[in-house]
Formats: structure tokens, sequence, C-alpha cells
């Protein structure tokens, strides 16, 4: 089976494009950046130069594909190619895997996302769903919460860095998951019938408040985080402002995702079933805590390193002064 894995680059992306490969499957990836994309050839993927903003190199890549694996997003900075990128190169997408008899299409949304559909970039994701839902496509719509990699730059980093961390007074519960296990999940289900057709909620074991999720990296690391709390009103205020402004449309879109923070976004869905049939035992799914801890080690062991080879360094220069 081929699978042609679009956004390979990305963080979830690049996982699922590894546990493809690890898996046997041969592995196709759309990519506009040949050179940034140069790990996935180095893995065993074939890169094809493509791009879903120019529309014309996308039936090309669909050539002796089997299923399509949609892991591309715009990013809410980038409001100029949202409409492009996430709605009508998109449709073009799956009105030509229909035409090449493509037997499995995966898309990737946002979990709860009719809570939020007044959002500009989440109300996309929906009518792509909706184009999925109406064509004779065999597809699969896996709802997403926040992944463990985002949250190394949203509040490990700053408490290594000693750097301050911006949360809202209404913190929201989220199960955040590892890419790595939404990729294993993403692939195993391409053999399972009951997921044909279905939309499909992905989540972790716990739900995290930010609160929890700082206390962790306090905790393992040893440092205290510097924390300021922002009332949301405040943040809501200055996205509607800054909308009547053309030039700051971008900050505008970012913020709008404080509503999803404002109405008590909650992912606890039931992973039980979705694990059953992926035949997926719960302890299987990596805890936020471990991952943390991971990284933390890895972190503080090559900071050692490089300290050491510091003094290292200053003891060779001192015996070289004397």
């Amino acid at each position: 089976m081929t699978l042609l894995v679009i956004g390979g680059t990305g963080t979830l992306g690049r996982q699922v494009v590894r546990k493809a490969l690890n898996e046997g499957f041969q592995v196709k990836c759309l990519v506009r950046n040949l050179r940034k994309a140069a790990f996935l050839k180095e893995w065993g993927a074939e890169l094809i130069y493509g791009d879903l903003g120019l529309v014309e190199t996308i039936p090309l890549a669909l050539y002796n594909v089997s299923a399509i694996i949609d892991c591309s997003t715009s990013r809410p900075n980038d409001l100029y190619n949202i409409d492009l990128i996430e709605l009508k190169s998109k449709y073009i997408l799956i009105d030509s895997a229909i035409k090449a008899n493509i037997k499995r299409y995966i898309f990737f949304s946002i979990l709860n996302s009719f809570n939020y559909k007044d959002i500009s970039l989440v109300a996309l994701k929906l009518m792509v769903e909706y184009r999925l839902k109406v064509s004779n496509l065999s597809y699969t719509v896996f709802y997403l919460p926040g992944f463990f990699q985002g949250l190394i730059s949203q509040y490990a980093l700053p408490v290594l860095d000693k750097q301050s961390i911006w949360i809202t007074s209404e913190s929201s519960l989220i199960s955040y998951i590892n890419t790595q296990d939404i990729a294993k999940m993403t692939i195993n289900s391409l053999s399972i019938a009951q997921f044909d057709r279905k939309c499909i909620p992905l989540v972790g074991n716990k739900l995290w408040k930010s609160s929890d999720v700082i206390k962790i990296c306090e905790q393992i690391s040893g440092r205290r985080a510097q924390i300021n709390v922002i009332p949301v009103y405040l943040l809501n205020f200055a996205k509607n402002f800054i909308k009547l402004f053309q030039w700051t449309w971008n900050i505008a879109e970012r913020l709008a995702f404080i509503r999803v923070v404002l109405r008590g976004y909650n992912t606890n869905s039931q992973m039980k079933e979705v694990l059953y049939i992926l035949k997926i035992d719960k302890k299987e799914i990596e805890d936020l805590e471990l991952y943390l801890q991971e990284y933390f080690r890895c972190i503080m062991k090559k900071l050692k390193e490089l300290n050491y080879q510091s003094l290292s360094n200053d003891s060779d220069l001192n015996e070289t002064r004397f």
C-alpha cells in the first residue's frame, strides 16, 4: 500500500511518515521545499514536489497512491493563505482523490470544532469535513486536542530560560496527546473497516489545566516559572479592537482562539471503544508527566555536557596562560 502524506514536515506529519515507513508502507510526501524535507527522504520516503497553493500539482501526486493522510494546515498568522489552502485546494485534493479511486482519505480536525465554528480556521476545517462526508470516498476524520510537543515552547522552555509565561484567568481542560501516539493509531486505522466514513476523537489519558502543566515543569526542572495572568476579557477586547485595522488581521486571527478558552475547552472524550478496535491498551498511550520528565532529562544532560566542555576549555586556557 502506498501512502501520500500531505504536511510531512510538520509536527504530526513527520511522525506519521516515520510510523508508516516502520510498518512497511511505501510513503510519498508532497512537499514545497525539497531541502527542508530532505530528512524524510533519508528515512526512506519519496519526495514529490507540489504545493496545495498550486492546484495543478495535486493530481500528478496521486499517481499509484492508495491512501491520503492529510496532516497539513494553515497557521493562524497566515490569514492570506487560509482560504486557499484550507478550502479551495482541499476541495481539489478531495475531487482528485475521487477520480484517482483513493481507498482511504484521512483528515485531522479540531476536537469539539462545532463549538468554535465562528473561528475562521475551524470553520474551514468543518467545510472540508462536510465535503468528505458528501463524497463517495472512504474517509476517517480524527478530532485532535493539543499536542505534547506544543507544550515545550509554551511552558517548558520559558521555565528553563526564566521567561514569562502568559496564561488566562480561565483555564481550559485539555487532554494533550503525543503525536507519536496519534501516528500509531492513524496508521493502524488504515486496515480497520469500523473507521470507514467515521469521525473519531483521539485524546490523551488525562485532562490538564495550564497551571498543572506549569507545576510539573517546575517540579522536574527545579526552577520556578514566571507566571503572568491576564483576564480573558482583556484579550478578547484586544482582538476586536485590532480587527479594525487590516494590517493587524493576522494578530486578530490568533487571538480568536481565545474564544475556545472562554467557552471552557474540554476534551474529555471516551477512548475506550477506539482503543478496543485498534487493539491498543490504554497504558500504551504515553502520559504527559513521563514525556516531560524525558524531555527535561535530555535537556539537563545536554546542559551539563555543555557546562563541562566550557569548564574544560577554561582549564585548557589557564594551563596555556600559566
